[in-house]
């Protein structure tokens, strides 16, 4: 009886020691998680600035006169993107790509002769991932694939 009882004890003890070491290593994944992800909301909310001043190098290349600025704002666009890939941000390429769901928000869909279906005709606007999370789908135009052929003695005949 005495055996029974201390071997329900070692049991125990064991649990409990598992129990412990799967808490911390539940703790470091967690802890781990939030460093890697902390600046996700920052991240987020400079996208936006990144896309406006984007915009505006890209109209201020039109003025020739402008020369000079363009290349110093150039050279701050191009800070600010070592920036966010330093940060391990990622720039979502969805031009010629399959569409996914995941990784892209599809805007409209267009016949095309060219591209088959279900495939990226253009991105109107830019994607990014921190990681493996997705921090702003890629705005998209899919491809229907080439116009139906309507028979002929159809409809309105």
């Amino acid at each position: 009886e005495l055996q029974a009882e201390l071997s329900k004890y070692k049991d125990a003890a064991l649990r409990a020691t598992a129990d412990l070491d799967n808490y911390r290593k539940r703790v470091s994944r967690e802890r781990d998680e939030s460093i890697k992800y902390a600046n996700t909301a920052f991240l987020e909310r400079l996208i936006p600035i990144l896309d406006n001043f984007e915009l505006g190098l890209q109209a201020a290349r039109s003025a020739p006169e402008a020369a000079p600025i363009v290349d110093g704002l150039a050279m701050v666009y191009k800070q600010l993107q070592d920036f966010l890939t330093n940060s391990g941000v990622e720039t979502i390429d969805a031009t010629g790509q399959i569409f996914d769901p995941n990784l892209h928000e599809a805007l409209a869909q267009e016949e095309n002769h060219q591209i088959p279906e279900g495939k990226v005709i253009r991105q109107v606007r830019k994607g990014y991932r921190l990681r493996d999370r997705l921090l702003r789908p890629a705005n998209v135009v899919v491809s229907k694939g080439a116009p139906q052929q309507v028979a002929a003695g159809g409809e309105g005949e």
